[in-house]
């Protein structure tokens, strides 16, 4: 298993956090790790934050909740129905 600091290596340069990368650093993170891991994991954390690295986790969860709020009008019409 690659270290916290190699994934986020990959992962600044990729400037895409996958759902398998993510999983791996939970992992890691839950183990012993160094101080230069967590200096690369807080890296990554500002980077997500600041929109440098766009993370698959994110994007699946607004998609699923955007298609479920998505209700044709018709069927909603005037609070008749619950939406």
């Amino acid at each position: 298993m690659a270290s916290i600091s190699d994934l986020v290596k990959t992962t600044l340069k990729a400037g895409y956090l996958t759902v398998e990368a993510e999983d791996q650093l939970r992992k890691l993170l839950a183990i012993e790790y160094n101080l230069e891991d967590l200096n690369a994991f807080v890296s990554l954390q500002e980077a997500a934050m600041t929109g440098q690295v766009k993370q698959e986790s994110r994007e699946r969860l607004l998609k699923s909740s955007t298609e479920k709020r998505f209700v044709p009008y018709s069927s909603c019409y005037a609070g008749i129905k619950q939406c």
